[in-house]
């Protein structure tokens, strides 16, 4: 099957199941693996792709998703062109062990996606804990602050790991934190994992001139983190990396 995949996250599982050598292109997010996307064209990211382009590569199936806001345009010009199109549009930890499953049915290797799964539920276990959950604020970009909330897999991803999600309870994907509000949240700790940003240009002293966050305790002890996005912020299977990544900040706190 020759498969053009529009999403990073989606690339990634592809590979994972065995089946990059059904690649003929890709989006110019998908970075990961290298030694495979690497030899791929890549005509455009996110809503800059070349769909004409895509087309013009002759795929028998696209995957695209709706993780990124405005991709239904997208979407409605790959289905508009009559070309085969899985959407993936997961939302909680779950949804992501969904979509894997999927795309490797699609792909005719639903054992393997079955071993998949099975491997990242192992590479993050539900940490019990006697004590307070420490709070843990994940900002998807800095100005406006974006942070997951309640229908994010990241938010599912910190409770495994034994922490909690500051913003759980807001009934969203994610959330632009309001700047003039000063009590009504806080956190333990910051982890910085800015969308579409290496994290070589994480800086940690934007987020410690936010004058309204002095009095967290993630400011005053200073309790700021970078893990990059690729882990975070693509539903894959280096989410397993994204776990480890936040269980190492808990326990250190």
């Amino acid at each position: 099957m020759r498969v053009f995949s529009h999403t990073c996250s989606n690339t990634e599982i592809v590979c994972a199941l065995g089946c990059g050598d059904q690649l003929i292109g890709v989006d110019a997010d998908s970075d990961y693996p290298p030694e495979i996307v690497s030899r791929l064209p890549q005509p455009g990211r996110d809503l800059d792709l070349d769909t004409g382009a895509v087309l013009a590569l002759q795929p028998d199936l696209v995957l695209t998703s709706l993780t990124v806001p405005g991709h239904e345009r997208i979407v409605d010009e790959f289905k508009a062109m009559g070309l085969k199109t899985i959407t993936i549009d997961p939302q909680s930890l779950d949804d992501v062990f969904a979509s894997i499953a999927t795309i490797a049915d699609v792909l005719e290797v639903s054992e393997r996606g079955a071993h998949l799964i099975r491997q990242m539920r192992a590479q993050m276990p539900a940490v019990g804990t006697r004590h307070h959950r420490p709070r843990i604020l994940v900002e998807w970009w800095p100005k406006p602050v974006i942070v997951p909330a309640r229908r994010s897999w990241v938010t599912d991803i910190i409770e495994l790991a034994g922490g909690c999600n500051p913003c759980g309870d807001i009934d969203a994907k994610s959330w632009a934190l309001p700047d003039d509000d000063h009590q009504t949240y806080t956190a333990d700790a910051i982890v910085m994992s800015w969308c579409g940003v290496q994290q070589s240009k994480y800086r940690p002293e934007i987020v410690r001139r936010r004058e309204h966050w002095r009095h967290w305790p993630a400011l005053s002890n200073n309790q700021i983190y970078a893990v990059t996005e690729a882990w975070l912020g693509r539903p894959g299977p280096r989410l397993v990396e994204g776990y480890a990544a936040l269980r190492r900040i808990i326990e250190a706190l």
